[in-house]
């Protein structure tokens, strides 16, 4: 869209993105209604698979949690017309700077303080695998696409080795390292309800959804009301522009690159610490990719992008329910809502810009006279 629309952002941002999710809700339900299923029904059970079954809030807000970091991730590299869609890679990092810090220091250190260095050390080696990149494009022209691609896969092959010949515990065929000390990782908000004598069902949600919020508004700040914001957002208006305000494109590049990878790493965070208690392998399970998507719908914005990550989350936890509830909806089905989902949010995100511009031409036409 571009800058000089006559749209208000509450249509822009607003009420357009609404309507393309109900398309695809709609393309959607014409799909499973050809393959002989209620599209209604299915609504529900996702819904309640999702919201209302004991403990489906606090698995989907799990899920949230990582695409709130992931999203941010894209969107900030976005703001500077970066696309880093390395953020698996990243978060896959994060999950060794993890590993290292508390296997190394569990044994020697008070638990609360192991888990805050751990905290660090995710973000740390996310930053570095996003510096990489970063660099190689500011100083080398290297096309950002092409190299965080690649190095999600390096960075697959580096857990892989890892924990197959170096971390794994001693005598176990699993490739995941030994559980961290008693007393590391971060509390469950069941464990929490349960000190309060309140009753929650079990399930993986922690403390690292408040993080992500806390996170979401530092974003917010950094963005919008600090220098080096500016010159993120300037530099994504335009490259020429930006050099001629005297603004350092190459190492703007560099540090956005750099948060960039950060927020990533802190997907860790919420897995490693916050439920597995250990250094495995695959447990980003796509969650970097997902993160492009969230944060084409939410504008790049943290709002948006929480919005966003909540509905794939309802929609990762709900179609489990779906699976489970209908024999001809398969894990797939569920896919194909997340693809269509991304389809009018992303690609065809501006498709109804132009009806509305020209409703909103003769709104303002109709006034004038």
């Amino acid at each position: 869209m571009s800058d000089n629309s006559i749209l208000p952002r509450w249509v822009s941002i607003g009420v357009i993105p609404i309507i393309n999710l109900m398309l695809a809700f709609f393309v959607s339900g014409v799909i499973i209604s050809f393959i002989g299923e209620n599209p209604f029904r299915a609504i529900s059970v996702m819904i309640k698979g999702a919201f209302y079954y004991p403990g489906a809030i606090g698995y989907t807000l799990y899920y949230t949690t990582n695409f709130i970091f992931t999203g941010l991730a894209v969107a900030l590299a976005f703001h500077a017309k970066l696309f880093n869609i390395g953020g698996e890679g990243q978060a896959y990092i994060g999950g060794l700077g993890v590993g290292v810090v508390c296997l190394t220091l569990d044994t020697v250190l008070s638990g609360y303080i192991v888990t805050l260095l751990a905290v660090l050390g995710a973000v740390v080696f996310g930053s570095v695998w996003g510096v990489i990149p970063g660099y190689l494009q500011a100083k080398r022209g290297s096309h950002i696409v092409i190299t965080t691609i690649m190095f999600n896969f390096i960075a697959a092959s580096i857990m892989v080795y890892l924990l197959v010949n170096v971390m794994i515990e001693p005598g176990q065929s699993t490739p995941e390292t030994r559980d961290f000390e008693k007393g590391v990782g971060l509390f469950q908000i069941h464990e929490i309800a349960r000190m309060l004598g309140l009753n929650f069902v079990v399930s993986p949600f922690n403390i690292s959804f408040f993080l992500a919020i806390i996170v979401s508004f530092g974003f917010w700040l950094l963005v919008w009301k600090m220098r080096i914001g500016y010159e993120i957002r300037s530099l994504g208006h335009s490259e020429t522009s930006a050099e001629y305000a005297g603004i350092n494109v190459e190492k703007t590049t560099i540090i956005v690159m750099a948060i960039s990878g950060g927020l990533a790493g802190l997907v860790a965070v919420n897995e490693i610490l916050g439920v597995h208690g250990k250094l495995l392998l695959g447990f980003t399970a796509g969650d970097g990719f997902t993160g492009i998507a969230v944060a084409l719908m939410g504008r790049n914005h943290p709002f948006g992008i929480f919005l966003a990550s909540l509905l794939f989350g309802a929609l990762y936890q709900g179609g489990t329910e779906l699976d489970f509830e209908f024999s001809s909806i398969t894990r797939e089905m569920v896919l194909l809502v997340q693809g269509l989902i991304i389809l009018f949010s992303g690609a065809l995100a501006y498709m109804l810009n132009p009806i509305f511009e020209k409703v909103f031409s003769k709104y303002l036409s109709t006034i004038k006279q």
